[in-house]
């Protein structure tokens, strides 16, 4: 009701002198603000693709009555759809009602939010770039836990591994299984996580290819290297089960124990002693005993289960990698095979180990595995033995078995999905692939159930790592689509994907940093988030639980006050805080499992003939171009001594209403004679960066680019430049830009911008406009005249879009001939051509990157 409308009722019950029913008005009135005080609107926090199933989710604790809601553009302002299409679902969790609206039929792209009432959801998207580079995105976080060399510290951890329990032939052996990743917070290491991201991360790449990119080097470190990053991954972990496989008839299952619980450390300063006889960690034996070195033990009753994990693995390396390491992969068919002949010959689970504590992976399902090495065999070599015996371990486990369930035990019945159907499925797209589509829609149907009276259709048991349950959920559905066609289970799919991107009860996505405009996880149960404050971009944290499971597990003591303390249930819970491990902590295989969906989304939108932001990087992983499709350039600008062309510049961007960005130095920044310069530039909206604080230089000149300064020095002097850029009111959040000195600097230097927080950037090359700085003593001097013919030439044959044109602020008096003198000329030059001069934000624009 608008404050209009209530002015009006008010006014006439005076006139009225009917107070008795003013007073029931007023209080009717403050009842209903009360309610939508209560009342929340759920959305995807990172938005939905135009053709999409869209649906909102309205919670309240109090009795509401909702029957329609608007959709309103939050750009202008105005309402541009309203609906009926509102489902009353009751009470669920902290909510005593809640509805479903549904605006599916709303395809018109743009920033919107949903209003009923005066209740407002958070602003959203529509449009088709929503899942963009996603998948990519969650490669943050599995470089981040690279064992061995860790590319995100630039440094390396657990050389020493290991040496050999539980094999009688080889006990106390040293082995060689450095490599791999970490699984969680922990550095606990696993074949069945491990094998289970690597089959992950290909089958997305080989299903999807167009979604990924290249920006990263094989070792992890920025920089492109012609192979995407999502192959380079996946061969990271192949290279480490092929270490852990040492023999046809060795199969290693897991290294370390729960002893490696002792506290918060950084990988590279692990301290754990496993044995004081020994160097590294134990290194354990995939078998049929049951092993445990202190108070617990598992209950191990075969090898099927890892062996089917490596066999699967293998075979899908040899059909993805061969393209790009043809000689590497000559092994991987034979390592399948045996794999995959091991495990027949010895059925049963392989658990891990736990030691000290109560606490390890129950996996209790082995046919699952068998039967997606025999599909994955079977795509890879054509042998119908395969096909047959994938389509005989397939009847012996139709459905995972935690599907429908309440609740399991943890990791009974891992991987949670069952992708041997798939891969059994598409070999013949017939009548196997309905038959496999079927055992799939009884798993789907049995979530279904359990999930259709609730208004988020959550049918997903919430037990430890329940998030992993959603996205084997939702990848099964998407598996069962993609075989049949059939439309069924859509509607849940996008409700259990939306609920992992912020439509739950706490409103927060699940995925660290995604999307970076909405709530996500900001306090990880992390090392690396406890004692340096780093991020874990792109993990896929646990999930919430039961109440009762929170309430029962050991070691679990929250450091803060409770930010959702109000959505929190009996029913279930999830804290965005370090001390809970439970709900709150990143983990590997989750992580590397959401891979193949989100790129499966973003190639959903590619084929409607989408496509995503072209960005430059150069081979330091340095961002210097923006979206390529469009006519827009950002003037760059740098100092350090210099300013002499500044206000000549400031007039002509004033003039043409140009936003410029102006990098500059700590010395710069603190010279008295350039604060007023300083202050008009942050008055008139230009972007201010920094440029080092005393302008050094990070790299030698050689091709390789030796280091001249340590990592400490290198972020000392960095944040020393943000420093007294917040002495002008430039907050180093609102300037996430890093130009560095002499634009020039290594993989090193931007990986260790990344873990300040920050992007390093640097100008497009193609033309000399960088060459203003020259003065005529020097060999490579250039006049004002060769740089604007270099500039117009290189616009004429290869175009400027998305161009960082960078240019000096001033230059040594010893050169007369300054360009910034010719910037309006340039300026009016490239706007005849069509060119449109932006902000750096708009340039790079960092949700389409």
């Amino acid at each position: 009701m608008t404050l209009k409308r209530i002015d009006w009722i008010v006014k006439l019950l005076f006139d009225m002198k009917n107070r008795g029913l003013l007073v029931l008005f007023l209080f009717c009135l403050t009842l209903a603000s009360a309610q939508e005080e209560k009342s929340w609107i759920r959305i995807n926090n990172l938005g939905y693709l135009p053709q999409s199933i869209k649906v909102a989710v309205l919670g309240s604790k109090a009795k509401v009555d909702v029957t329609s809601f608007s959709l309103v553009d939050a750009v202008t302002g105005k309402q541009v759809y309203s609906s009926q299409k509102v489902t009353p679902k009751g009470a669920y969790g902290p909510f005593e009602s809640s509805y479903r609206l549904d605006f599916g039929d709303f395809e018109q792209t743009g920033r919107y939010f949903i209003k009923v009432n005066a209740i407002r959801s958070p602003e959203f998207d529509i449009n088709a770039n929503v899942y963009d580079n996603t998948a990519d995105f969650l490669l943050k976080y599995m470089r981040q836990q690279r064992c061995g060399y860790n590319p995100f510290l630039t440094d390396s951890c657990h050389l020493d591994d290991g040496y050999i329990i539980y094999n009688p032939k080889r006990e106390g052996e040293r082995i060689d299984v450095t490599g791999g990743w970490h699984d969680a917070t922990d550095y606990l290491q696993y074949t069945a996580t491990s094998a289970n991201a690597v089959y992950q991360l290909l089958l997305a790449y080989r299903e999807n290819p167009e979604a990924f990119g290249d920006r990263f080097q094989a070792n992890g470190l920025p920089g492109k290297n012609g192979i995407p990053d999502v192959i380079d991954e996946a061969k990271f972990g192949m290279d480490w089960l092929k270490k852990m496989n040492p023999s046809p008839e060795e199969y290693y299952n897991q290294i370390a124990d729960d002893r490696d619980h002792a506290g918060y450390r950084l990988p590279n300063k692990d301290t754990v002693i496993y044995n004081e006889s020994r160097k590294g960690r134990p290194v354990y034996l995939a078998s049929a005993e049951k092993q445990g070195l202190k108070k617990y033990q598992n209950r191990s009753t075969g090898v099927a289960s890892t062996a089917g994990k490596f066999a699967s693995s293998f075979a899908m390396g040899g059909m993805v990698l061969k393209e790009f390491y043809p000689n590497y992969t000559e092994d991987l068919l034979s390592r399948a095979v045996n794999a995959y002949d091991f495990g027949k010959k010895n059925p049963g689970v392989s658990q891990t180990a736990p030691c000290k504590g109560p606490y390890f992976y129950e996996e209790e399902n082995w046919y699952d595995d068998m039967e997606l090495a025999a599909g994955a065999l079977y795509n890879l070599t054509g042998d119908d033995r395969y096909k047959r015996e994938g389509i005989d371990f397939a009847d012996q486990e139709q459905v995972s078995p935690w599907m429908g369930r309440d609740t399991v035990r943890h990791y009974q019945y891992y991987p949670f999905l069952n992708a041997g159907h798939f891969e059994l499925g598409i070999s013949g797209k017939n009548e196997k692939a309905k038959d496999m589509a079927a055992l799939y829609k009884k798993g789907l149907e049995a979530i279904r159930q359990r999930g259709k009276d609730n208004a988020f259709l959550i049918g997903t048991p919430f037990v430890w790592c329940s998030n992993n349950f959603v996205t084997a959920a939702v990848t099964q559905s998407h598996m069962y689509h993609e075989l049949t066609g059939d439309n069924t289970y859509l509607e849940m799919e996008a409700a259990l994907r939306d609920w992992l991107f912020g439509c739950n009860p706490w409103g927060t996505s699940m995925i660290v940093g995604l999307p970076e405009h909405a709530d996500s996880p900001v306090k990880p149960h992390s090392s690396l988030t406890v004692l340096e404050g780093y991020a874990t971009y792109g993990g896929l944290v646990d999930g919430p639980v039961y109440g009762s499971i929170f309430n029962s597990l050991i070691g679990i003591k929250l450091e803060e006050e409770d930010s959702y303390a109000e959505f929190q249930s009996d029913l279930v819970v999830y804290h965005d805080d370090v001390g809970d491990y439970s709900t709150n902590e990143p983990t590997m295989d989750g992580t590397a499992s959401l891979v193949y969906y989100l790129s499966s989304m973003e190639a959903r939108s590619q084929k409607t003939g989408h496509q995503k932001a072209n960005f430059t990087y150069d081979d330091s992983g340095a961002l210097i171009r923006g979206n390529t499709s469009e006519k827009k350039i950002n003037l760059t600008f740098t100092g350090d001594q210099y300013a002499d062309g500044l206000p000549a510049i400031l007039k002509v961007l004033d003039k043409h209403q140009i936003k410029g960005s102006f990098f500059f130095t700590g010395n710069f920044y603190r010279n008295p004679k350039y604060a007023g310069l300083i202050k008009k530039l942050k008055d008139g909206g230009h972007y201010l960066g920094a440029h080092s604080d005393k302008h050094l230089l990070y790299n030698d000149w050689s091709p390789q680019k030796k280091l001249l300064v340590s990592q400490e020095e290198f972020q000392q002097d960095l944040l020393d430049n943000y420093e007294i850029m917040a002495q002008h009111g430039v907050q180093k959040e609102n300037a996430p830009f890093f130009l560095p000195p002499y634009e020039w600097n290594s993989s090193e230097i931007t990986q260790w911008t990344n873990q300040l927080d920050l992007s390093l950037i640097n100008y497009t090359p193609g033309t000399i406009s960088h060459a203003d700085y020259t003065t005529p003593d020097m060999k490579n001097y250039r006049s004002s005249d060769e740089i604007m013919e270099s500039i117009l030439a290189y616009e004429a044959k290869e175009g400027l879009n998305g161009f960082l044109l960078l240019t000096h602020v001033g230059t040594d008096p010893k050169r007369t001939d300054k360009l910034y003198a010719r910037l309006e000329e340039l300026v009016i030059a490239l706007n005849g051509r069509g060119y449109e001069f932006v902000s750096l934000d708009e340039v790079l624009d960092k949700k389409n990157r």
